[in-house]
C-alpha cells in the first residue's frame, strides 16, 4: 500500500480543514514547497495537492503553487479542485500534474468527464469519491445526491478508469479512524480497482488496517500535521509495502 501525503491550499498556504468547512481552518505552514520537500526528503513519492480556493471559486486558482512543486521536487502530484473546464485541465497538466483529480465535474457532467477520458486517456484521471454513507456527496460535501457509490464507480470503470480514492466525509479531519467496514465493502465489490483510503487516519495502526483490506494507497493529512504519525515512519512503511509486494 502506498502512502500519499496530502497538502491543501488556501491563498497558497499549506492548511487543513475539519469535514469540508473552511470556518474551520488550520495554517500549518506557509510555504508547501517546504512541506513537498520534507515528504520527498523521507523518502515519499506521491502527493495529493488540493486547490481549496479552486474548490471554491469552481476555477483553478493555485496552479502556481502545483508548478512550484512539481518543478521543485521528483513528486508525482494528482491535483484537484476547481477543474471545471478543458482549459482548466490543460492548466493543471501544463503545470506538471502527473493525474487530475475529478469529483464534482463527475457527478455533475459525466458526459464533459467521458469526453475528457477519451481524449486523454484514463490513467491521466484519478477519480475522487466522497461519501456519505454509501451515497455520494459533492459542492464540499454540501451537497447530497442518491447515487451510490457502487454506481458510481461502476460508471466509470466502465470507461476505463481504475484509480479512485474515496472520503467518508463524516470522517475526514476528525482523527477518529477510517471507514474500515465501507472500504471492504467496496474492494469485496470490486476487486480490480486501484482503490485508495482517504479520511480518518490518525495512526500507524489505521494505515496497517487498511493495508490489510487490500487498498493500494492512503491518503494521510492532518494526522501528520498533528504530529500524530511522522513523516519517517510513513516512509518506512512504504519502503515495506514496495518490499512485500
Amino acid at each position: 500500500m502506498e502512502i500519499i501525503p496530502a497538502i491543501d491550499i488556501i491563498n497558497g498556504k499549506c492548511v487543513r480543514l475539519t469535514q469540508g468547512d473552511y470556518a474551520q481552518q488550520t495554517i500549518y505552514n506557509e510555504n508547501p514547497l517546504e512541506v513537498a520537500k520534507a515528504f520527498e526528503g523521507a523518502g515519499l513519492h506521491r502527493l495529493h495537492l488540493v486547490d481549496l480556493d479552486g474548490a471554491k471559486a469552481g476555477q483553478v486558482i493555485n496552479w502556481k503553487v502545483l508548478e512550484k512543486l512539481a518543478t521543485q521536487t521528483g513528486m508525482v502530484i494528482d491535483f484537484g479542485g476547481g477543474i471545471k473546464t478543458e482549459t482548466d485541465l490543460k492548466t493543471v497538466y501544463d503545470s506538471g500534474a502527473a493525474m487530475a483529480t475529478i469529483g464534482s465535474l463527475a457527478v455533475k457532467s459525466p458526459e464533459l468527464f467521458a469526453s475528457w477520458i477519451q481524449a486523454y486517456g484514463p490513467g491521466k484521471f484519478m477519480l475522487g469519491a466522497d461519501v456519505r454513507g454509501e451515497s455520494i456527496t459533492i459542492g464540499g460535501w454540501l451537497e447530497a445526491t442518491n447515487i451510490s457509490i457502487y454506481d458510481f464507480i461502476r460508471q466509470y470503470q466502465s470507461l476505463g478508469i481504475r484509480q479512485l480514492f474515496c472520503t467518508d466525509v463524516s470522517k475526514d479531519g476528525k482523527l477518529e479512524g477510517p471507514s474500515l467496514e465501507l472500504y471492504q465493502s467496496i474492494l469485496e465489490a470490486f476487486s480490480d480497482l486501484h482503490f485508495i483510503a482517504s479520511g480518518g487516519v490518525s495512526s500507524l495502526a489505521d494505515l496497517e488496517a487498511l493495508a490489510a483490506l487490500g487498498c493500494k494507497g492512503a491518503i494521510v493529512g492532518k494526522a501528520i500535521y498533528e504530529n500524530r504519525i511522522s513523516v519517517k515512519a510513513l516512509a518506512a512503511m512504504n519502503i515495506r509495502s514496495s518490499a512485500s509486494a
